[in-house]
């Protein structure tokens, strides 16, 4: 059954444990004129409600703080005297009463550990006092791996209880896969980044210190001018921090790889650039519009071709910015380009549209891929869109 599946059951799940026990709890005493709609209503709504705060320490994975953050909320969806969160290696929180069984619970769930699969012991205490006297231990489980345990503790056996617990692990397990899911994300977009600036040609570094160079006796000023853009294009290029950018940085950064082109090939390339300042602080994935910059610079300048024109605009559209590139180059074959954005070019051909592509959709959704209109001879446009506001998309 896919993560999906299980969440429905175990929410489905959780609603009708919790609306029966705090339907019990709200029939043992008068309604007030504060309460809203019927007892049922009102307990279903308190469950999703503990459920939703519990949530969101979860999905920064099985640690010490997410158990420590969410450990009330899980006791107060069982309504148990007691509950503990463990890992493979120890006991991540306690919380309720008689702490003192945390000794002993790496003991007693190391079946539960090995085998993945729930068990129920008493707990054996010598204190007269203490109210546990029985305990349910059910696995935490991601991709068939036991990451941990939840623990509920009780007076006296009870199968609602084991149900109960075993419905709320699986809820916390899909938490856990979540945050799984989020940390794979992550790490998949910051290889792309990587293979991005793998991708920063050593042909392009050594002709623009070559570029500069050239300069250093006929026009030292120019040099420094040079050498200064060189140095920040590769500090952006290379920072270590973040997954986002404002549409005015990646600008800025394109600004200065052009300058270095241009010292290059002079007037064989000319620029256009048209910004709309309100679009400037949009956020977007890092390094997305300089590979298709210089994907049109390539292009623009093969072969035989003496001078070529590039356009870049990045223009208001209500509610998404909308950047196009587009140069007058020796375009591509429309069959080549399926065959590139489908991940079959090559490893040398066309890393940069693929990349950008299905970084664009992997943030936004497939209908924020790009939009590419060429042919043979007949240069290229590319048209990228961009939400100007989007949950988790921050510049940095």
């Amino acid at each position: 059954m896919t993560g999906a599946g299980y969440a429905v059951i175990v929410v489905l799940a959780l609603l009708l444990f919790g609306g029966g026990l705090l339907l019990g709890r709200r029939t043992a005493r008068p309604l007030r004129t504060s309460d809203v709609g019927t007892p049922v209503e009102h307990a279903t709504f308190e469950t999703l409600h503990t459920a939703s705060l519990a949530a969101p320490p979860l999905r920064a994975g099985l640690t010490e703080d997410s158990a420590r953050r969410s450990a009330r909320r899980l006791r107060s969806l069982l309504g148990t005297d007691a509950l503990c969160l463990t890992d493979r290696d120890g006991v991540l929180v306690w919380d309720g009463e008689g702490d003192h069984h945390g000794r002993h619970v790496m003991e007693q769930v190391a079946g539960v550990l090995e085998t993945g699969r729930d068990t129920a012991f008493r707990s054996d205490c010598d204190d007269l006092d203490c109210p546990l006297r029985w305990a349910v231990a059910v696995p935490l489980t991601v991709d068939h791996r036991v990451l941990g345990t939840l623990v509920a503790y009780a007076p006296r056996e009870s199968a609602v209880l084991a149900r109960a617990a075993g419905e709320v692990a699986r809820w916390v397990c899909v938490q856990l896969e979540l945050a799984e899911l989020d940390r794979s994300r992550t790490q998949l977009i910051e290889a792309e980044i990587r293979a991005l600036r793998a991708q920063i040609s050593p042909h392009f570094i050594f002709n623009s210190l070559a570029a500069i160079a050239s300069f250093v006796r006929t026009d030292p000023e120019k040099a420094r001018e040079l050498l200064l853009e060189f140095a920040d294009f590769t500090r952006y290029s290379f920072r270590s921090h973040g997954d986002f950018t404002t549409l005015a940085d990646e600008l800025h950064s394109i600004d200065q790889y052009l300058a270095l082109v241009r010292a290059r090939f002079g007037e064989r390339l000319s620029v256009t650039l048209q910004v709309a300042p309100e679009v400037l602080p949009v956020a977007l994935p890092f390094l997305c519009l300089q590979p298709l910059v210089e994907n049109a610079v390539k292009h623009g300048l093969e072969g035989a071709v003496t001078s070529s024109r590039i356009t870049i605009s990045a223009l208001d559209a209500g509610s998404e910015a909308e950047v196009v590139i587009e140069d007058d180059g020796t375009g591509m074959d429309p069959q080549r380009l399926r065959h590139i954005l489908r991940g079959e070019g090559g490893r040398s051909t066309g890393i940069g549209l693929l990349n950008v592509d299905e970084r664009l959709r992997q943030v936004y959704g497939d209908a924020y891929g790009l939009v590419i209109e060429t042919g043979i001879g007949a240069g290229m446009r590319i048209t990228v869109r961009l939400p100007k506001y989007r949950a988790g998309v921050h510049g940095s």
